[in-house]
Order: C-alpha cells, then structure tokens, then sequence
C-alpha cells in the first residue's frame, strides 16, 4: 500500500465515522414532553410578495391549537401582493386574533428586521415569536417551541426542513436544508452549542428588549447571527425544537438555489468565521476524491472507491431523513451528491464577496459591528 493511499483511506473512514456520529446524534435527541404552561403568545409574521405555497403557510398561523395567541402580519408597504390574501384570510378567521400592520421602521440595514418593528412593538404577550410566513406552522407549532425553553433557555428555534419539492433543483434545495444544514445545526445542539435560525424564533420579550431590542439584531446582516450572540452573551442558551418545521419549497431553479446557498455562505462566513472554515470537510466531497484515491491500494478501481464510499455516506442520510420524517424520495441521492459537488465552489464563494441581494435589497456580509 503506497503512503498517499493510505493517509486518503484512513481520511475517508474518519469521515465517516464523524457522519455516521453526526446521524446518530440527531436521531438520538430527547424528545420533550408538553410544555409545562401554555402561555399567551404574540405571532410576528413579516410577509414580501407572494411565495410559493404562501396561501398554505399563512393559513397554517390560523389554525393552531393554543388557548391565547395573536398574530401579527407584517408588510412593508400596502402596494405588497400578498395584501389582499392577507386581508381575506383576516376576514375569514374572525376567531383568531389578527392583524394586517402596514409601513417599515428604518432601525437597520436589514429590510426584515424594519418591518417587524412595528409588529415587535404592538405585540400584546410577553411571549413573542419571529415566523418567516414560508414555514408551514403545524396545530402544536406554539407547544413545540414552549416545550424547548428550559430555565437557562434565552431564545428557541428551529431550522426549516425543505419539503413538497417541485423538480430536480428543489430536491437538491431540501438536500441542503435538510440532511445536510439541518442535520449539523441539530448536532450542534445535541451538544449544547445550539444557534439560532431566523426562519423560527420565540423569544421573552424582556430577555432582548433588556439588550437593545430588535435593533440589538441589526448590528449584523444575519439577524439569526446577531440573536445567537445577544443571547449567548447574557449567558444563557439557544435551544432548538426536538422536531424542526417544514418549508414548503415549491419550484426552483439552479440560479435561485446557487445565489440562496451563496448568500447564506457569506453570511455564516462573516458572522463565525472559524466554524465557517472547517465546512470544506463537512460534506462529501473530499471523502469521495479521497475514496476514489485510496482504491487501487485494495484492488477497487476509482470509481468503485467512489461508489462504495457513496453508498454508505448517502444510506446514512437516507436512513436519517426515513427515521426523522423528513423528505425522501428516490432522486434524493442524486440529488445529494449534486450538492455535495457543487460544495467546494460554494465554500469558496462564501470566502471571497461580501455583496448578495435579498428580495430586491442589495446587501453585504460583514462582521459584527462595534456597540
């Protein structure tokens, strides 16, 4: 056996080793009992344009199972198409609690933290939820969250799990959210190191507005980053839902997929750059070249090395979207391994840039800025 080949196949089964710990660790975490009160809540929802699946999303807010909840729908400016959708859905849930809250405060660069601000300061509970209005909210989604918060608990969230895809793009979207961001982001919090996802936040509204309230969270592009940093620096915890919420996903093309992916890079690039840096090694990809490079040595061609390597990385994503109810279909392998390929070009592009545009707002990923 030549040196090369062995240091590439003692570099493949470390990895995984590491992926098979990182399956095992999502599927082995608690599941939590029903929270021990349901408190009055105040749902926050900023809406821009018509998403895919959004009638289904945003009629979802009106069919929770909780005693005492409002819900507050935000949008920039009355011209939004989601307008008159949001205003027949009010009209036709007159038991729920709810309003339209129209206009945009400038308390940061950040467009969607300038239009909650409204809904942040109308809130009526103390117990106040930030939901993108693309996660589907399930009848539990109010005890789900409660349920997570313990007594060192600062902030509860969740990671959107891609689901109802529509083609091979969306399916490769799901592949990052799901088995691959989602599965790491819940990893993390098995070990106590969980951080928050701006998709889903229930926040106590005195543990931020004690801090600075939302402008506290536009000090950085990410506002997930930003609330991640508030609350570990009151010394306290972000914990994740045992059981993350879908996304409807829908329609996508290669290009919306890639500038999402790249926006997203930059931003965690930016906000934590020394967790950023070991991504390289995350995926696949390397595990698969090294694979392929350490055959020969036990008599496999390279691709043989390749396609044993594969079958037990995405077996082991497979068995984990199966066991946690996540989206699987028979392209998810495939689509998988389009991920992971296209992962070193991504991880590069998250270093060098800074610029990306979100829904129509030129943007950049900077590091925190000084209080």
């Amino acid at each position: 056996m030549t040196i090369l080949g062995s240091a590439a196949g003692l570099f493949c089964l470390a990895a995984l080793l590491v992926h098979a710990s990182t399956v095992a660790l999502v599927l082995a975490r608690r599941r939590r009992a029903a929270p021990a009160a349901r408190p009055a809540v105040s749902i926050v929802r900023p809406v821009c344009g018509l998403e895919n699946h959004i009638e289904t999303t945003l009629a979802s807010a009106f069919r929770l199972d909780h005693p005492r909840y409002e819900l507050l729908i935000c949008v920039a400016h009355g011209r939004d198409p989601a307008v008159p959708l949001v205003e027949a859905m009010i009209a036709a849930h007159p038991e729920v609690p709810a309003r339209l809250l129209v206009g945009e405060e400038r308390i940061s660069e950040n467009p969607k933290l300038n239009n909650i601000a409204k809904g942040w300061r109308a809130a009526a509970h103390d117990w106040i939820v930030l939901e993108d209005s693309n996660v589907l909210m399930p009848p539990d989604y109010l005890d789900r969250l409660l349920a997570s918060w313990g007594a060192d608990t600062g902030l509860v969230s969740s990671p959107p799990i891609g689901c109802r895809p529509d083609g091979f793009w969306a399916e490769i979207e799901c592949g990052f959210l799901n088995t691959y961001q989602a599965r790491w982001q819940c990893c993390a919090d098995a070990l106590g190191h969980g951080f928050a996802q701006g998709k889903s936040m229930l926040w106590r509204r005195e543990d931020l507005d004690c801090r600075g309230g939302l402008r506290v969270l536009g000090r950085e592009a990410a506002e997930d980053a930003a609330a991640t940093r508030v609350v570990r620096g009151a010394g306290l915890r972000v914990q994740l839902v045992d059981r993350p919420f879908p996304q409807p996903l829908g329609a996508r093309s290669a290009a919306e997929v890639w500038r999402r992916q790249v926006r997203w890079a930059r931003l965690r690039r930016a906000s934590f750059p020394a967790c950023y840096a070991p991504e390289i090694v995350a995926s696949a990809s390397l595990p698969l070249a090294a694979a392929a490079l350490a055959a020969p040595d036990v008599g496999l061609s390279p691709l043989a090395g390749a396609l044993v390597l594969a079958s037990a990385w995405y077996g082991l994503e497979a068995l984990l979207a199966w066991r946690a109810g996540w989206h699987l279909s028979p392209v998810s392998p495939l689509a998988w391994l389009a991920r992971d390929l296209a992962l070193p070009a991504l991880f590069v592009a998250g270093w060098f840039g800074n610029g990306f545009v979100w829904r129509g707002h030129a943007m950049r990923a900077v590091a925190q800025r000084a209080r």
